[in-house]
């Protein structure tokens, strides 16, 4: 399933980037979609507020995802971090952008290597009107630290938290795409429910999104409300099961664990959703646990494991243009589990 894109396709970078070592960047950009006069712009975030004071020619993104909201609307950016969980061939690139890459006919960005953190020397030698970190855990000393470099747009309240809306409209208000944005939205929200339609069944389930170690299974971690991946679920409409709306109220943190001797806080949970070898005895090692067993989706079998690091555990964390890339193989995991 694909988004069908209706929104100009204007790259930032006219001449060719390449994400091998000892790239330069372009000397010179083409012009950029979006309103000049909406500039200048003053956005406020977590960190602060920032203050853009004309539209950006020259785009650079950190962390997750953020580079999929101005390839949506037809920017390429200068350089983005390059990605490794969910990579399928090792180029540091998630499938649905190099596809999206190849539509506006662009060469890959120069890749920010995040191992270890931001790389501010790489981003620096882009030399960005603008940074684009609208879905990130950035800390006050590394937005502080990028500011020097050029304006930085930071997540709005909660780290990792922004929702998939919110992200795209952050990110687009800097570079002067408001109306392209809730375009896109609403594009999106079309696939969306398409899919959601197609997989009813799991319309009124209540699916945790859990993290049990094998070799330990004296706690069971899961993400609360805060991240994006039940939080994704949550705006489709579906229910949300009790523990995580009780271990998410007044908390800031994405992820908790509680002691598996609380087993029976999650009596309502109908699909746990954990990352793995789909092709491994997890499912039956939970099952003979006597405390993990008297979980009813667990006894039931109704556990869909995620393919650790591919494409479609990296989907589980939804992003601007993963959606149309396959939000319909996604959500058809959870229907199977209920038949």
């Amino acid at each position: 399933m694909r988004v069908l894109r209706t929104l100009p396709v204007v790259l930032v970078a006219a001449l060719a980037l390449s994400a091998c070592a000892g790239t330069t960047t372009p000397e010179t950009a083409a012009e950029v979609p979006g309103d000049a006069g909406a500039f200048p712009v003053t956005i406020e975030h977590a960190l602060g507020e920032t203050t853009i004071p004309e539209k950006p020619v020259r785009v650079a993104t950190v962390s997750w995802s953020n580079q999929e909201v101005p390839l949506a609307l037809g920017v390429v950016p200068v350089g983005m971090a390059a990605v490794s969980w969910g990579d399928d061939d090792g180029d540091g690139v998630l499938p649905w952008v190099e596809d999206r890459l190849a539509e506006l006919g662009a060469e890959t960005p120069v890749l920010f290597d995040e191992t270890d953190g931001i790389d501010f020397e790489a981003v620096s030698d882009t030399r960005p009107d603008v940074i684009l970190a609208g879905y990130s855990g950035l800390t006050q000393e590394e937005y502080d630290t990028l500011s020097k470099i050029a304006p930085v747009v930071a997540y709005p309240e909660v780290a990792w938290g922004t929702s998939l809306e919110d992200m795209i409209r952050i990110d687009a208000k800097a570079l002067g795409l408001d109306a392209e944005a809730e375009a896109f939205i609403d594009e999106l929200h079309g696939e969306i429910d398409a899919a959601l339609d197609a997989n009813s069944v799991i319309r009124d389930k209540k699916i945790l999104f859990s993290f049990i170690d094998p070799s330990d299974f004296s706690q069971i971690g899961f993400y609360t409300a805060l991240d994006t991946r039940p939080g994704f679920l949550a705006g489709l409409g579906l229910p949300v099961p009790q523990v995580v709306e009780e271990e998410s109220a007044g908390s800031d943190a994405f992820y908790t664990s509680v002691s598996s001797e609380q087993a029976d806080r999650f009596a309502d949970v109908d699909i746990f959703v954990t990352y793995g070898d789909p092709e491994s005895d997890i499912v039956a090692q939970l099952q003979a646990d006597p405390l993990l067993a008297k979980i009813p989706a667990i006894a039931a079998g109704h556990v869909v494991i995620l393919p650790d690091s591919t494409p479609l555990a990296a989907a589980a964390n939804p992003s601007p243009l993963s959606i149309g890339y396959n939000i319909g193989d996604y959500l058809a995991l959870f229907a199977a589990q209920l038949g």
